[in-house]
């Protein structure tokens, strides 16, 4: 049944889990036509929104709706912690379907206000309405120092790339859910990362504020379909080893490494160092820090194959638009 007689009363709903919904830089949030953000002197705004669809992105039966809270800010706040910013406040687009206005909406504002704190970022606004499925769309607004911001168009011939965290972890996590009847292990360190991503928003600012990192993305499609993107915004080559891929445990290493490679959702940041920075670190904090090719000349990107030359890699991650076999 439906929890509230009508729109106004979901929206009061929804701003009951996030009041106050001001801070010091947004002087109005929920409840009026439009959010007052102030931004500061020296800064710039950096932008992103993203979609996350029932049937597309989550299953309702498989994923649970704090889940889908707390995935929703944390994938597209990655996106800010790419270019070396941090996330400061966000605006929710949220379509429900009548049955989904009960505990999975309390469940699913619960994860979401706990990613909200984790991020520091304040929800500002949005809208809602009904819909036959459940649609999401967040939009995330973010800062950095003017000048300290990191593109993907950043790489030269002879920088380093390496990647933060383990790829294919999330996508191995989603093949165990897929699994599990429902039964949900948060201690499987694989599904809590497909379940409950961490944007690396601290590494992204360190890179960007040390003028560490040439060029910078997150790996949100899988490195494969990804790192081209990377090398097109640069005009680069690249020459992947995938024996330095950091895998995922408890797998056969083939498998492994194919997950590592076309395995999307892992939100870890894929970044190019200078080779002068000699001294580059292999973990910040607790978090692994792994070399994995070099920047080459031509284009695309190319990984060394079984009898040690350079094969194509070919695009195999996600893409909403590509035909399934």
């Amino acid at each position: 049944m439906n929890r509230f007689r009508d729109e106004d009363a979901l929206v009061k709903e929804i701003a009951r889990h996030f009041l106050p919904s001001r801070g010091r830089k947004l002087r109005l949030g929920i409840g009026d036509d439009a959010a007052l953000w102030q931004p500061t002197p020296g800064v710039a705004g950096v932008l992103t929104s993203d979609w996350f669809l029932e049937g597309s992105h989550f299953l309702r039966e498989k994923h649970p709706p704090d889940s889908v809270g707390w995935k929703c800010l944390a994938r597209a706040a990655s996106d800010i912690a790419a270019m070396g910013g941090k996330p400061r406040c966000f605006l929710l687009n949220l379509a429900l379907p009548e049955n989904a206005t009960g505990k999975w909406l309390n469940s699913f504002l619960g994860g979401l206000r706990r990613a909200a704190r984790s991020l520091d970022c304040l929800l500002a606004g949005g809208d809602t309405t009904r819909s036959e499925r459940i649609l999401i769309s967040v939009t995330v607004i973010g800062e950095i120092a003017e000048g300290r911001e990191v593109l993907r168009s950043g790489a030269d011939v002879g920088d380093l790339l390496y990647v933060s965290g383990t790829l294919g972890e999330a996508e191995h996590g989603l093949q165990v859910l897929r699994k599990s009847g429902g039964k949900v292990n948060h201690k499987n360190g694989a599904l809590r990362k497909h379940l409950y991503p961490e944007p690396r928003v601290e590494l992204g600012c360190w890179l960007a504020e040390q003028k560490l990192a040439t060029a910078m993305m997150d790996v949100s499609d899988g490195l494969s379909s990804d790192l081209p993107r990377l090398c097109a915004a640069s005009g680069v080559g690249v020459l992947v080893d995938p024996g330095k891929l950091p895998t995922p445990h408890g797998i056969a290493q083939e498998a492994a490494t194919q997950l590592a490679l076309h395995g999307g959702d892992d939100y870890e940041l894929l970044f190019t160092i200078s080779p002068r920075k000699a001294a580059f670190p292999s973990q910040f904090g607790k978090l692994r820090l792994t070399r994995i090719g070099e920047i080459t000349t031509g284009h695309g990107a190319r990984i060394i194959g079984k009898e040690g030359n350079p094969e194509p890699l070919h695009a195999a991650g996600w893409d909403p638009f590509r035909k399934r076999r």
